[in-house]
């Protein structure tokens, strides 16, 4: 089985900024006002803003999946893929992935505070806004996962990442924990480790090797070559 694990740079390309890289989100605003609890509590209005314009930007057309995207899902439908993301855009699924995980939430949803369901959300949310589950207005927050709370699905990635044959990282810093840690399960299990980047991430050096470049060259490059070396096409 292939895990595989991608961040925002993956996304980088089809025109979504980045938090971390010079320019990215975290220098626009600050990450305690619009990324935790306790911003969202300090000042909720601005929080809504803030996911509401994102949500925009990613329903308005002018963000598509690019071939990165495209190669994954051409993979999985040859190949056992476990596909786990740290990003909240829905690119993978609009690229054809069958099956993906968002560990960080997805921001085509909304959290209900009040009965824990999550339910698709695709337009502006404010805080009288009802739950689609319960009913209950007033308790619904973006499906995001802010710092300082735990991301969704950790027992079931653990699990995938000590079970798979190689672990690949696309596009992610090797800054952000617990899925930074996700290669050391994989390696201390006898996994293969690979990481696709524009450049050497922060823990680049728990990787067997790496190919550098654009996301969007270098997964497909990748991708094919995997499928060449199992004799598959990728297009059943």
């Amino acid at each position: 089985m292939i895990f595989v694990l991608t961040g925002a740079g993956i996304s980088r390309e089809s025109g979504i900024d980045t938090f971390r890289d010079k320019g990215g989100l975290w220098e626009q605003v600050r990450v305690e006002d619009v990324a935790t609890p306790e911003g969202f509590a300090r000042d909720p209005a601005r929080v809504y803003e803030f996911y509401d314009k994102r949500r925009r930007e990613l329903q308005s057309g002018a963000i598509r999946p690019n071939p990165a995207h495209a190669a994954l899902a051409r993979l999985a439908r040859s190949r056992e893929v476990f596909l786990v993301t740290q990003n909240v855009d829905d690119l993978h699924e609009r690229g054809g992935s069958p099956a993906v995980m968002h560990m960080h939430g997805e921001l085509l949803s909304a959290l209900c505070s009040k009965c824990g369901a999550r339910s698709r959300w695709t337009g502006d949310l404010g805080a009288k806004d009802a739950c689609p589950a319960c009913g209950a207005a007033g308790g619904l927050r973006p499906d995001v996962v802010w710092f300082g709370e735990t991301p969704y699905f950790m027992e079931e990635i653990a699990r995938a990442a000590e079970r798979c044959d190689l672990f690949v990282s696309i596009g992610t810093s090797g800054a952000v924990y617990p899925a930074a840690g996700l290669v050391k399960i994989a390696r201390a299990n006898g996994a293969g480790t690979l990481e696709i980047n524009l450049e050497p991430s922060q823990n680049a050096a728990f990787f067997d090797g790496g190919l550098y470049g654009p996301a969007s060259a270098k997964v497909p490059e990748w991708a094919d070559r995997v499928l060449r070396e199992s004799g598959a096409s990728g297009d059943q």
